[in-house]
């Protein structure tokens, strides 16, 4: 690489190469699904260009490989290029490779230098702008749930629990339990290292509730930031597993009659010239925007919920008692509600969003959060009664399926003008086709209760 663009690295990643020679460059962008798509190149290749291209169909894609008519319609299928420029703030190291790789994130532009409306991270970039524009700084810190289970070739076969150092399957309802972490700890050893590597500041490790159920916690800040740390995040944890004989999964449910897997996002916004918490007032009080974020929530999350909550699997997550939200209460300190204000100082005050499942796309996930809050604020919201109580004793107000929630959003005007329009279509595109796909599938339960039973 040339001697200007190392000097652009972020210290991990200088840290990283120190001493060593710099063999290959990993160009990734985010898909839907949030993989990472791209090319690897030799690095006096990446530090000869300052771009390279690749197709938009990247976009027009299924999560089982085919292509969506419906959201290349307006645009037809005729694969054009997008500019690929990297951003240089998120080079990182790719520790599991075999020789000195770094990974660099990427922005997708159109030959006229627009950004690609349908591109997560320009969806995302949009919604800040908007916070920006009303002198506002977002402020998130999203929670990251997973399973580390045994692998898993057939598809046909129920998703197990991984082995433990004990030589026995993960246990089940060891919520906090050291010693459940202690199970996995050659993977969690490796996960740390790799995001040590990488310049990844990870505020905690917990077991979660599930049969090798874990959560890592990051700390706030930037938006884009931390979308971009869950998007290497979820690789590095794939990568750490796979070291030890396992697979790290971020399905929503991948197994029955355990909790799924959430993506929570903590909110906050800041006064960008004073750096003054808004949902705080001089004397420490809850303000009106502290109100109207949360009415914000309550409003919109239910169109927005096909961007937290995208693929069929996403809909099992929400089961009464299984530490999932079933409805958009709001409460303070109290986790059966989909929306909870955790306990803090004035300072620290936020609000925790509880719907989006970890298999939502980091990018779309947290832009589709902000653009409820943004609308809240905007609208000036009013939220419902604080909850005092149960809220798995009240009714369930969120779609069921991923059908609903698409009808849903594709109605859902407000939405569309902060998140975009071309994103909106391309996107609900996509997902009905993959609605579609599932419908075509049937299922071992209809086998075995309908073939001669009706």
């Amino acid at each position: 690489m040339s001697n200007a663009r190392l000097d652009t690295l972020p210290e991990a990643a200088q840290a990283y190469l120190d001493g060593r020679r710099l063999d290959e460059v990993e160009c990734v962008i985010s898909d839907f699904p949030g993989i990472a798509r791209g090319k690897a190149v030799p690095a006096s290749k990446f530090a000869r260009q300052d771009h390279f291209y690749l197709p938009d169909s990247i976009y027009f894609q299924t999560i089982t490989g085919d292509w969506s008519d419906e959201a290349a319609e307006d645009i037809g299928f005729l694969e054009r290029d997008m500019i690929l420029r990297p951003d240089m703030e998120t080079a990182t190291a790719a520790p599991w490779t075999g020789d000195w790789t770094l990974q660099v994130i990427h922005d997708a532009y159109d030959r006229n230098d627009n950004p690609i409306p349908f591109s997560p991270r320009n969806v995302l970039k949009r919604v800040v702008s908007l916070y920006e524009k009303q002198g506002w700084t977002p402020v998130v810190a999203p929670e990251m749930e997973f399973f580390l289970v045994a692998r898993n070739l057939d598809p046909a076969r129920s998703i197990e629990p991984m082995m433990g150092r004990s030589g026995r399957p993960a246990a089940a309802r060891q919520a906090y339990s050291m010693t459940a972490v202690d199970e996995f700890g050659p993977v969690i050893d490796d996960i740390y290292d790799f995001a040590e590597a990488q310049g990844f500041e990870i505020d905690g490790i917990t077991q979660e509730g599930g049969a090798g159920q874990l959560e890592i916690n990051l700390r706030h800040g930037d938006p884009v930031k931390l979308a971009d740390e869950v998007f290497y995040f979820k690789r590095l944890i794939r990568e750490a597993a796979l070291r030890h004989d396992c697979f790290a999964t971020f399905m929503a449910k991948p197994i029955a009659d355990e909790p799924g897997s959430a993506m929570h996002i903590h909110h906050s916004i800041l006064d960008t010239e004073t750096g003054q918490n808004l949902f705080s007032g001089p004397q420490g009080g809850e303000t009106d925007a502290f109100y109207h974020f949360i009415g914000g929530l309550q409003t919109h999350l239910p169109s927005a919920i096909a961007v937290m909550a995208p693929y069929v699997n996403s809909y099992r997550r929400y089961v009464k008692d299984h530490a999932a939200p079933i409805n958009l209460e709001w409460a303070r300190d109290n986790r059966t509600t989909g929306i909870r204000i955790p306990i803090s100082d004035a300072n620290a005050r936020r609000v925790e969003n509880r719907i989006a499942g970890m298999d939502c796309n980091p990018y779309l996930g947290i832009a589709a959060s902000l653009a409820c809050g943004y609308l809240g604020l905007m609208e000036e919201r009013r939220p419902s009664k604080q909850l005092r109580g149960d809220a798995y004793e009240g009714e369930g107000d969120i779609p069921r399926v991923l059908g609903q929630a698409l009808e849903l959003f594709a109605g859902a005007e407000a939405l569309h003008a902060v998140l975009g329009p071309e994103f909106v279509k391309v996107y609900t595109g996509v997902k009905r086709s993959e609605y579609e796909e599932f419908l075509q599938v049937i299922s071992p339960w209809e086998r075995e209760h309908l073939l001669l039973n009706v």
